[in-house]
């Protein structure tokens, strides 16, 4: 039987790496294990980096250096997925590809499990409603920057519906690499 691999995704530059404790802890929660990221990472340049660890449940298998350009989303394709997990950072996205694939010209795809707005294929979603930043109690996954800005008081969770999502002043997407990043003239396909 093969065994799963995770992965972690993890920010650098100008040799600096970001958010190491949060990618630390959850390491830790998915495998049980604690390990230190930065006996691994050394970033081969000063520019901006994407760091792709890749570990299972006993070591750290690989690290990898990409250099990152931001993806331009404005467009999304609301997908209804009741059965997707991917409660862990698995390394196999399959099932988030073939989601993906549905986008229908879209930028990127939101899905909508139970009724209730989760993530993109790539970030945690967030809606400014009622006059605060609201994210998914019920994300796929539970994401480092996601997070950091509970502890930091600057999200609130919640269960977010359709008609919140569409019915919100804003809307910001975030991981590793983009922070928090709030979107100008969205628009969502059904």
């Amino acid at each position: 039987m093969e065994t799963i691999k995770y992965f972690e995704t993890i920010k650098c530059e100008d040799f600096e790496i970001f958010n190491l404790e949060y990618h630390n802890k959850r390491i830790s929660n998915t495998i049980g294990l604690n390990i230190n990221l930065q006996e691994y990472i050394y970033p081969i340049s000063d520019e901006l980096l994407r760091c792709k660890v890749v570990y299972d449940k006993d070591e750290i298998i690989d690290v990898l250096y990409f250099p990152y350009k931001k993806r331009e989303i404005k467009s999304f394709k609301i997908i209804i997925d009741d059965e997707i997990d991917y409660s862990k950072k698995y390394l196999d996205r399959t099932k988030l590809d073939k989601l993906f694939e549905k986008r229908n010209g879209c930028d990127e795809i939101i899905i909508v499990k139970n009724d209730i707005v989760t993530d993109t294929t790539i970030a945690n979603v967030a809606i400014f409603y009622d006059g605060c930043w609201i994210t998914s109690k019920n994300c796929l996954l539970i994401g480092t920057t996601r997070t950091r800005l509970l502890e930091e008081k600057k999200l609130i969770e919640k269960d977010i519906t359709l008609d919140m999502l569409y019915n919100a002043s804003k809307i910001a997407l975030m991981n590793a690499m983009i922070d928090f990043n709030i979107i100008e003239n969205y628009s969502f396909k059904l």
